[in-house]
């Protein structure tokens, strides 16, 4: 059936790519930066789900909604805390990555890698500026309004974005809209990045082509896995 061929297939990818893919041995602890992207920007999503449950996107009640998740709710301005911290360690992480990627002129060969890891990045800064906007404090108004007019010269865009010619609320339920979908376009633009980096075949410190490989899983998982 289609089911049992989408599994087939799924796990050849599985075990292609995650448990048999071989890496240079020599890769050093700068190489796990790019596993923590992955896994923070999975734990922003399930954060940020959580979070939806009780955040509301009218511009009378969203700052009076995330008050109440932080004082009412249990565990709320956890979540909210653990979200909000989040988004500035997924930057830390992508941009060690990325110094990475620019020592080592991973972007010379590993073009495909580099061009779809730089579109996450900058989708990520998207996706993080519209969750600036979402708690509807002043902050967040000022620099919804700002931020969109830096994008004025851009025909017709900043109407489609604000649903008008002003922050108004029908441009909060538009960014909120647009920051829960953004995530998960970002997730397969994950998988992408790391179907071309494999396609390609990782980089290594020495820069060169060697022969000491081994199986991504246990050695380079468990290395990762420290990192956490």
């Amino acid at each position: 059936s289609m089911v049992s061929r989408t599994l087939s297939l799924s796990m050849s990818l599985f075990r292609a790519h995650l448990v048999f893919y071989r890496c240079a041995l020599n890769l050093n602890s700068s190489y796990n930066f790019g596993f923590l992207v992955a896994m923070t920007f999975v734990l922003q999503i399930i954060t940020g789900i959580t979070l939806a449950f009780r955040y509301t996107s009218e511009a009378s009640c969203a700052f009076a909604s995330v008050q109440h998740l932080v004082r009412e709710v249990a565990a709320g301005w956890e979540f909210r805390m653990l979200h909000a911290t989040t988004a500035s360690f997924v930057f830390l992480c992508i941009l060690i990555h990325m110094t990475r990627g620019l020592y080592n002129w991973s972007y010379s060969y590993l073009t495909t890698a580099w061009m779809s890891g730089l579109v996450l990045y900058l989708l990520t800064i998207a996706t993080a500026f519209l969750g600036y906007v979402l708690p509807w404090g002043q902050m967040s108004f000022w620099g919804a309004t700002v931020i969109t007019n830096l994008l004025s010269p851009i025909p017709y865009l900043v109407p489609w974005l604000l649903g008008g010619y002003y922050v108004s609320d029908v441009t909060l339920k538009r960014f909120f809209v647009l920051h829960f979908i953004l995530p998960f376009i970002g997730c397969i633009i994950i998988v992408l990045h790391i179907f071309y980096l494999h396609l390609n075949g990782s980089s290594n410190p020495a820069g060169i082509d060697t022969a000491l490989k081994v199986a991504f899983y246990p050695h380079m998982l468990m290395t990762d896995a420290k990192c956490l």
